[in-house]
């Protein structure tokens, strides 16, 4: 068959690179029949130029010195021998100059961290059609071997013994060219040759990863180009089918411009990558990771999104497994019914039920109820099967942090993470979160920085970060670093409701009614979005949020902010009786709680208990002793009662025994009017004035 017939599949989008070989030899040589030596990494006769399988090749073929170091090659790399690999593969490429072998060399540069060197060899020219046969010894003796690449410009002659037949095929297609062109050559060869980038998919995402590993981002982007260059191709979509049954190369550089997006702090574009990587091929799971785990969408549209993927367009087989992995991923404020019959159908009819991804669905659906300490069970579970788990860590830090009689635990994690795993922005994490839990703010606040430094995209790490300042009193930086966190995180309504609370804080109630607004439409079913918004609408939606917190399993501390909103709105109501029950309540729960001694005495001062008001005030002022505003309350309580207050208060024996005394003092002064120098009579009447205070 003429190879002008064949579609060009190392420019084929839809294409995996599955078909990658270790043995794809310039000419294919007889061997014995007996193959039970044949190494199995040398069965697939596919590679990333080839254009037709070589299925239709007979098994009888001897093997060169070529075919045996690229076995060598390729087994090298499956021991992680990368010097080795590179070694024979320079080798190899020396003596065959075949484009499929500087992939397989430029691949082994790529894991050896030499990308620079790996980026110069997929673009330097190469021969659009191979030149006459080169001479390498074979067996010990030299032969003539020519390319078995649909690049070459002879095919073998399957049923003769190494003839060779000349073929005539179309000029290769090329993908679009950068700028930057080929390297420099003379005018008359260019036409006879053509980068590798320009040759295959696979070559040009395997350059843009290398300039994305040297941290050149307009580079990579300028190599993956700004948009998906496929999309309007007609061979491009959701409904087009993979090939080969692997991961479209189209939806991994849709990846890869996306990670590039996010690089150039273009996070719009980078959402829009990772949804067309997704659509593309629903396999690609790095794609999904980053829109759900960086939260660039709301929990409705994670839902609809997922829920609309063409599943069984791409996977008909495997169609009903992919979703089901994909939703119990999905963030848990809604549609509990639909996660809990996820997990029921992963455990019985996939037989998961101890998978540590369907295990983190359920430690995630009750860290949502803030339920901590069923989570932690869990997330213990899912650490004793795996040594590290990338989803759970975060929940399993969150819930030691919330027990409070696991924090001791919480420091010895946090030590053997950093011991185990330095790299990793978790292990860093932990530590600040430990930190956190012992009230040391700016150490925890130098922690949760080195791990923002390390994973920008690392959510959790960026609200801690604010937290330290919130509850340093530092609310104005609170609110700038709660700002930057919603900024990244546009799906995420927890950023906006810390914005709201710190704006309550300051008294800048619009901006805080803006804030809590956004934040309760982003997400109505998180209690604690209720009871923030509630401060501003009535006492009814705190007692919603307390109705939702029956559930839960953290500590009644955690509520006290809710108790006191609710007394606050009582108090404001001029419902004094259940202000006090509220203030009461939280009294109860944390006796040295500031603003609760503070506000309950405020309740007494309003009911013109003043003396009850004073011991509240000095009861918070003990605790908090250079609150402006209690020492004013206080002051005000104390002129209060002096001037408006009962005579009992003012004199002891009360207003009679005070005339008495006044009674007395009159007698005594007017005895001495008649002794020698008493005042004359307009002194004395001045004096008698002044001393009648009744």
């Amino acid at each position: 068959m003429s190879t002008s017939t064949i579609p060009r599949l190392s420019l084929d989008p839809n294409r995996s690179m599955l078909p990658s070989s270790p043995r794809s030899s310039p000419r294919r040589h007889r061997r014995a029949k007996d193959s039970s030596s044949r190494h199995p990494l040398a069965n697939d006769t596919m590679d990333v130029f080839q254009d037709s399988e070589a299925a239709q090749e007979p098994d009888d073929g001897e093997w060169g010195i070529v075919d045996r170091m690229r076995l060598w090659r390729h087994d090298a790399l499956m021991q992680h021998l990368y010097e080795t690999a590179a070694f024979w593969g320079d080798k190899i490429l020396s003596w065959t100059n075949d484009p499929n072998d500087a992939f397989w060399l430029a691949q082994t540069y790529f894991m050896t961290h030499q990308y620079s060197r790996a980026e110069r060899l997929l673009t330097r020219p190469f021969p659009v059609k191979t030149p006459s046969p080169q001479s390498a010894p074979v067996n010990g003796f030299d032969q003539s071997m020519t390319s078995s690449s649909t690049i070459g410009d002879f095919s073998l002659d399957v049923k003769g013994k190494g003839k060779e037949m000349t073929v005539q095929h179309e000029p290769t297609s090329r993908l679009p060219m950068g700028p930057a062109g080929l390297i420099k050559l003379p005018k008359a060869l260019q036409e006879s040759v053509s980068r590798l980038v320009d040759m295959s998919v696979a070559c040009r995402y395997l350059a843009a990863q290398c300039q994305v590993r040297q941290g050149n981002w307009l580079d990579a982007l300028e190599i993956l180009g700004e948009a998906n260059p496929f999309r309007h191709s007609g061979r491009s979509g959701a409904s087009v089918p993979n090939v080969d049954g692997g991961i479209k190369v189209e939806a991994s550089m849709c990846h890869l411009r996306g990670i590039l997006m996010l690089k150039l702090n273009r996070g719009d574009q980078a959402k829009l990558c990772f949804m067309e990587a997704l659509t593309l091929d629903v396999k690609c799971y790095d794609a999904f990771n980053q829109l759900i785990s960086g939260e660039m969408m709301t929990p409705d549209e994670e839902w609809e999104f997922v829920q609309g993927l063409a599943y069984r367009e791409q996977t008909t087989e495997d169609a009903d497994f992919i979703q089901l992995m994909y939703t119990s991923r999905l963030r848990k404020y809604r549609h509990a019914e639909e996660h809990a019959l996820t997990r029921q159908r992963l455990v019985e009819d996939f037989n998961l039920p101890d998978n540590p991804d369907v295990l983190y669905s359920f430690a995630d659906a009750l860290f949502t109820q803030l339920r901590w300490a069923d989570c932690f069970v869990i997330t213990s579970r899912i650490l004793d099967l795996v040594a590290f788990h990338d989803a759970t860590m975060p929940l399993h830090v969150a819930c030691m942090y919330h027990l409070s009689h696991l924090h001791s635990k919480l420091f010895v994690l946090a030590h053997e993470l950093v011991d185990r795993e330095p790299e990793n922005p978790i292990s860093w994490y932990a530590v600040g979160v430990y930190y956190l839990s012992s009230n040391k703010w700016s150490q925890a606040r130098q922690y949760f920085s080195k791990t923002s430094l390390m994973d920008p995209r690392f959510g959790p790490a960026w609200i801690a970060f604010a937290h330290t300042f919130a509850m340093e009193g530092e609310h104005d930086h609170a609110v700038t670093a709660y700002s930057t966190c919603a900024r990244m995180f546009v799906g995420s309504h927890l950023p906006l409701l810390f914005v709201g609370m710190e704006q309550i804080v300051l008294s800048n109630h619009p901006l805080a009614d803006e804030a809590l607004n956004a934040a309760n439409a982003a997400c109505d079913t998180d209690p604690s979005s209720d009871q923030r918004i509630g401060f501003h609408r009535a006492a009814d939606l705190f007692q919603r949020s307390l109705h939702l917190a029956q559930v839960t399993q953290s500590s009644q501390k955690s509520w006290t902010t809710t108790y006191l909103n609710l007394g606050t709105c009582y108090r404001k109501l001029k419902n004094y009786e259940l202000a006090t029950i509220n203030y009461k309540r939280v009294l109860e729960i944390e006796p040295q709680h500031p603003q609760g001694l503070g506000f309950l005495g405020m309740v007494y001062h309003h009911l013109e208990d003043i003396d009850q008001a004073i011991v509240k005030y000095h009861e918070a002022l003990s605790v908090d002793p250079i609150n402006g505003h209690l020492i004013e309350l206080l002051n005000l309580a104390l002129e209060s009662n002096a001037a408006c207050g009962s005579w009992k208060k003012v004199y002891p024996g009360g207003e009679e025994a005070f005339k008495g005394m006044m009674a007395s003092l009159k007698v005594k002064f007017n005895a001495r009017a008649g002794k020698p120098g008493e005042p004359r009579t307009g002194e004395r009447s001045r004096s008698e004035d002044s001393m009648n205070v009744g």
